[in-house]
């Protein structure tokens, strides 16, 4: 016999993927989802409006990971693995992602459910080598997506990762693509692995993305207005806020039925999703983007 919590859970997923799959935008809400994800649920579904996209199907698979009980209240921590089939200009794509969720009930009434970011913290393998400085280099576009299709959903070890882990993640993407680092051992300077120590540009959004407006050795970049003028294996930055604190990266990987970038990407560990993000509770209307194509410098 199922638990209570199981059957109102399943109950409120399935409310969940209707939500999306159902063109009306009156469609009754998932009751159960904070205002900010039910928010970003209808924002999904006008973007889908203004691509000329079709969801054919929805599929979802549940991971719990931990269960807490306080009297009559539970606690169920999860991954949601989330697969949409789409449909643009007779084109069809899959996107993937992996959401840590947390799910609060009581009574075996679902109260709540939420998007719930969990730590991640490991240990690297120690001896990545120091390369020497080089001011050009032909970048291995197909090695990078390659990468970024493997490892998009795990963590590599030869590699430290974070809880906030999507620069980290396209830096390796490019370094997989023969992107030559430089600076070591300053922090504050060029970009650079050495497997004990990495300079914030390596992992943090903001400072990746100002290494490579300046770039003019060792790994370079050239902005470009437009996300189209993008290829395989170039870099999108955003600035969430508008107010320039740049939050996060990803990586082209592929396009849709429109010529527009598919990304993946890590923190929220995303495949093939959509570059602008509008189906992100972290989107604001000010977002800002900068699009850069490597190599370029």
């Amino acid at each position: 016999m199922k638990r209570k919590w199981l059957e109102s859970w399943e109950k409120h997923l399935q409310q969940w993927m209707s939500f999306q799959l159902q063109r009306s935008q009156a469609q009754a809400k998932p009751a159960k989802t904070i205002p900010q994800e039910t928010e970003m649920l209808r924002r999904f579904k006008r973007t889908l409006e203004r691509r000329g996209a079709e969801l054919l199907k929805i599929k979802i698979k549940c991971h719990p990971y931990r269960l807490q009980r306080f009297e009559k209240q539970e606690h169920i921590y999860y991954k949601l693995h989330l697969i949409r089939i789409l449909k643009i200009n007779e084109q069809y794509h899959m996107e993937e992602q992996w959401i840590p969720r947390m799910m609060k009930t009581h009574d075996g009434h679902v109260i709540i459910d939420q998007e719930q970011p969990q730590p991640v913290q490991r240990q690297s393998r120690t001896g990545q080598p120091i390369y020497p400085e080089q001011r050009f280099f032909s970048y291995d576009r197909r090695k990078a997506v390659q990468y970024a299709e493997t490892w998009w959903d795990d963590y590599n070890p030869d590699y430290q990762a974070f809880s906030d882990n999507c620069t980290n993640f396209i830096s390796q993407c490019l370094r997989a693509g023969d992107a030559p680092m430089r600076g070591q051992p300053d922090r504050g300077s060029g970009w650079w692995y050495t497997g004990g120590n990495w300079s914030y540009s390596w992992s943090v959004a903001h400072s990746f993305r100002w290494y490579l407006s300046s770039s003019d050795s060792g790994l370079t970049a050239a902005e470009t207005e437009k996300p189209e003028n993008l290829g395989l294996g170039d870099v999108i930055c955003y600035d969430f806020n508008g107010d320039d604190n740049w939050q996060h990266s990803t990586i082209v990987t592929g396009f849709d039925g429109n010529g527009e970038p598919l990304v993946n990407a890590q923190t929220s560990n995303s495949r093939a999703r959509y570059w602008t993000y509008e189906d992100s509770t972290a989107w604001t209307p000010a977002i800002r983007y900068k699009f850069f194509q490597i190599g370029q410098g």
